[in-house]
Order: structure tokens, then sequence, then C-alpha cells
């Protein structure tokens, strides 16, 4: 199982990405803009360089939601591969059984 500390920072991860989300959103369309001037995109890309690093999406990590495993999780479940397993067995999510019976 993996350390509560490193969870915790995850989930804190996750609030900051929400919370700056929208921000980040009004920037990115800023310099997407074909009819924006030199200044507003540079100033836009000033101000999205000075946002926090864990605001970005892509720092966010996949963990299974009961263990906090890293590797081997399935995005449709929010398991690892041997929770989703366990769960599986006991019948506990509806329409998944094992391949060969």
């Amino acid at each position: 199982m993996t350390r509560k500390a490193i969870v915790e920072r995850e989930l804190k991860r996750m609030r900051t990405v929400e919370k700056y989300a929208e921000k980040r959103a009004s920037l990115k369309a800023i310099l997407r803009d074909v009819n924006a001037s030199y200044e507003e995109k540079n100033e836009a890309r000033i101000k999205l360089q000075k946002l926090p690093r864990n605001a970005s999406p892509s720092r966010l990590r996949n963990r299974c939601s009961i263990t906090g495993r890293p590797k081997g999780y399935y995005r449709k479940f929010g398991l690892g591969r041997s929770k989703l397993r366990e769960e599986a067995m006991k019948g506990n999510i509806p329409g998944l059984h094992k391949a060969s019976w």
C-alpha cells in the first residue's frame, strides 16, 4: 500500500488543478487566439508561467482509490488491477465477471 503522504500530496494537486483551471483556460485561450496581439500573448504567457506547477493537469497521477497504487490502474473503474480482480470476484462490480469459469 502506498504511503499516506503520497496519496495526500496527489489529492492536494487535484485541488490545486481545480482551483486554477478557469484561470489557466482563459490564459490558454488568449495564447491560441490568432487575433491577439504579440503583447497580449506575451503577457498571458508570463502569467501562465507564474501559476504554480501543480496547477497543471499533466502533473496528476491516476491512482487506485483503495490502495493508492500508481501502476496497473484501470481508468474505467478507478481501481488498480489487483483490487479490480478482488472486487470482481466478490461480485461488487456489476457486469464484470471472470472470463473463464
